[in-house]
């Protein structure tokens, strides 16, 4: 599996490598996304209006974008870098495709514990809009009291309920870490080890799958991504309106610790030719336009606290408590958290 990975990475790199122009040019911005959503085009499209500044973009999954990173070297001509995870996110800080940036705008729009990196030497990523990992339940076969808190997942009288996606996959690392920052390894373990023993299925498939799940009956609870939940609550698919109907939704831990936030965020490349493009396109990211784009379009809440969110499906949800947890240690954290996985047999 490890090989064919290899070989898909490699042939995704080779797809690419003429995607995006090798020498600088004026006025331009070369821009690596991780992110695929169709709403995204209208963000940029708006900053090249205001802007005049061109971009050029190339869409892959994280470890394509990481590996053209690395073989590129010094000679990249990537400015501006998304990805979709404080644990990606992280991943790329430590191997030191991010450079350091120092912007009053950036700093002042974005929290503290929603950056990235050094803060000595100026941030060296941004979250720009965050998810909640919330818990689904069938309405039917699952007491939504049973159900109120991650910990309470791994508890024997969740025995044969609980879906996820594979241990390995960035949000549960994410989500594993934030653990790991609260409780402790030893207690985190604990908990892995429960959930493993509550299993209804191995964790395969995505958060819509999860959700599906869920519905069927296959699983009692799930763990999700709350884009995914919204996006099919504002779906008109008649498949999707009947998962949505049978299962509820609960934010985990909200007499305690909150509920578990990741991110999806922007740096400026290492070896970014056009930074000053790179850096104004990053503080675009904070104003209130695109800030609405990340809520009414793509279901995700804005990281600027003032953005006016005008997405039914969103404001549906109501309020809740989330977690304080850096994004930062969460990223730290995710390889003690692979270590615990493996321990616990969490494939």
């Amino acid at each position: 599996m490890k090989i064919a990975l290899r070989s898909a990475v490699a042939a995704a790199v080779a797809t690419l490598a003429a995607a995006v122009p090798a020498h600088a040019e004026d006025n331009v911005l070369n821009l690596y996304s991780a992110r695929h959503y169709q709403t995204d085009q209208m963000l940029y499209d708006q900053f090249t209006k205001q802007t005049g500044i061109k971009i050029n973009r190339i869409e892959a999954d994280d470890n394509a974008l990481l590996e053209r990173l690395r073989t590129e070297g010094r000679n990249s001509p990537a400015d501006v870098i998304l990805m979709v995870d404080a644990a990606r996110l992280w991943r790329a800080q430590a191997e030191g495709l991010f450079q350091a940036v120092r912007s009053k705008v950036l700093d002042e729009r974005i929290p503290q514990n929603l950056r990235g990196g050094d803060e000595g030497q100026g941030a060296q990523w941004y979250g720009f809009s965050t998810r909640a990992r919330m818990i689904v339940y069938n309405k039917v076969n699952v007491k939504k009291d049973d159900v109120l808190t991650y910990e309470s997942l791994a508890d024997p009288k969740n025995k044969g309920k609980v879906c996820t996606r594979s241990g390995s996959h960035p949000y549960m690392l994410s989500l594993i870490g934030a653990l790991i920052e609260r409780n402790g390894e030893q207690a985190t373990e604990k908990w892995a080890q429960g959930m493993v023993s509550n299993f209804a299925r191995p964790p395969r498939g995505g958060d819509t799958d999860q959700i599906n799940g869920v519905a069927t009956g296959e699983c009692g609870v799930a763990l999700v991504n709350s884009y995914y939940y919204a996006r099919m609550l504002r779906s008109t698919r008649a498949e999707d309106r009947d998962a949505i109907n049978k299962v509820g939704f609960v934010w985990p831990n909200q007499d305690t610790s909150g509920t578990h936030i990741n991110v999806a965020g922007g740096a400026v490349a290492r070896n970014a030719p056009h930074r000053e493009a790179a850096v104004k396109f990053l503080e675009y990211l904070t104003t209130d336009e695109a800030q609405a784009y990340f809520a009414n379009g793509n279901n995700e809440w804005p990281a600027v606290a003032t953005t006016v969110v005008k997405n039914p499906a969103l404001q549906g949800l109501g309020k809740f408590k989330a977690e304080n947890v850096p994004v930062t240690a969460i990223g730290k954290n995710q390889i003690a958290a692979q270590k615990i996985l493996d321990r616990a047999g969490y494939k």
